[in-house]
């Protein structure tokens, strides 16, 4: 596939995809190829490669003589992060922040945990890191930069648990993390307490403390629902 076709199939996907999480199209609709690509104003060989990238996301499947039939929800691939991203861009925005927040809940502790005992020094030192930048720019209405130095620490954190399962949630992690800065379902300012909590999750971490790690992370995670209360209820 050429660059430009790249462009034109990601163009599909970009509106496609969106109103399909959306329920725009309910299960079980049948979407024409031949029509989505006069829709788009592009060849049917973009059109089945958009197609292709949504049956590997399971929102669809292509049948012969049937066409391309919306799957159930309850089929999706919620974990792929386009899928997520298309959701939080939608009108099930707070229902979609609490899932996955609640998810978070569930694991992130257990993986703070983990990574006191199998965290290496280069990981306590990365984590380390992570937290003094969100503390550098949780004033002053820094959120971008906050952003990325919170993303990257809650993946050192899931990376240094030493599970291959709880590692391959980052990309989930960094989907909500974005989905709530971006659709300002933050505040101005990160909460303080938030901010020191990831401090003295990086401490522990470091200590080897597994109960204060996990504990401290909980706490975080809860704080995070109740933002959900206030900011996207």
């Amino acid at each position: 596939m050429s660059t430009s076709d790249r462009g034109l199939h990601g163009r599909v996907l970009d509106t496609l995809g969106p109103e399909i999480t959306a329920g725009e199209y309910p299960p079980g609709s049948v979407l024409r190829t031949d029509e989505l690509a006069q829709r788009f104003d592009v060849s049917r060989s973009v059109m089945r490669e958009a197609v292709r990238v949504l049956e590997s996301m399971y929102l669809v499947e292509s049948r012969r003589r049937v066409g391309v039939t919306v799957r159930p929800k309850s089929e999706w691939n919620v974990y792929d992060p386009q899928v997520i991203r298309w959701r939080l861009a939608g009108a099930d925005r707070p229902g979609q922040l609490r899932s996955l927040t609640v998810l978070r809940s569930a694991i992130e502790p257990v993986a703070a945990g983990l990574a006191a005992r199998h965290a290496t020094s280069e990981q306590c030192a990365r984590l380390t890191e992570c937290a003094l930048g969100m503390v550098a720019h949780s004033r002053g209405h820094k959120l971008e930069g906050y952003l990325f130095h919170d993303v990257a620490f809650h993946r050192v954190v899931l990376d240094a648990s030493g599970n291959e399962m709880f590692a391959r949630l980052g990309d989930v992690v960094a989907e909500v993390l974005t989905g709530r800065t971006q659709h300002d379902v933050m505040f101005e300012d990160p909460d303080p307490a938030a901010v020191t909590l990831h401090v003295q999750v990086a401490e522990a971490v470091r200590a080897g403390d597994a109960v204060r790690a996990e504990d401290l992370t909980r706490q975080i995670t809860v704080g995070a629902l109740q933002e959900l209360d206030i900011l996207a209820p």
